[in-house]
């Protein structure tokens, strides 16, 4: 019997799989940014402290990328969002995609766990 495009499809087998990368990128949309931002301001202080004005533009332009790299990462999962969003139109492959999508926009939501139930039960 075929399962591709149904509710017990590919996603479903590998529901783990795709709760873990929503994990991932829930981790890695908070931490990495905060990171960026940290090493950005001690960055711009250490060149304030040393008086270089050159060295401190310096600084200041790299922070200025670090802060826009933080805002990119942010977003990842809406970019992801919208990539789901694209396959949305093909009818084909619906049931099977949406708990794909579920897993990783939302890893902590009550689909996907439940997903996750059902297949350790199985």
């Amino acid at each position: 019997m075929e399962k591709v495009g149904t509710e017990l499809g590919f996603c479903s087998e590998t529901v783990e799989i795709w709760q873990l990368i929503g994990y991932l990128i829930l981790i890695f949309k908070i931490v990495l940014p905060i990171i960026l931002i940290i090493v950005g301001i001690l960055t711009l202080g250490k060149a304030v402290i040393t008086d270089d004005e050159k060295e401190a533009k310096k600084c200041f332009n790299s922070m200025i990328i670090k802060f826009i790299t933080a805002i990119v990462i942010f977003f990842i999962p809406s970019i992801v969002s919208a990539g789901f969003k694209l396959l949305r139109n093909f009818s084909d492959v619906k049931e099977d995609y949406t708990v794909c999508e579920m897993c990783v926009i939302r890893p902590r939501g009550s689909f996907c766990n439940d997903k996750v139930a059902e297949i350790s039960h199985d």
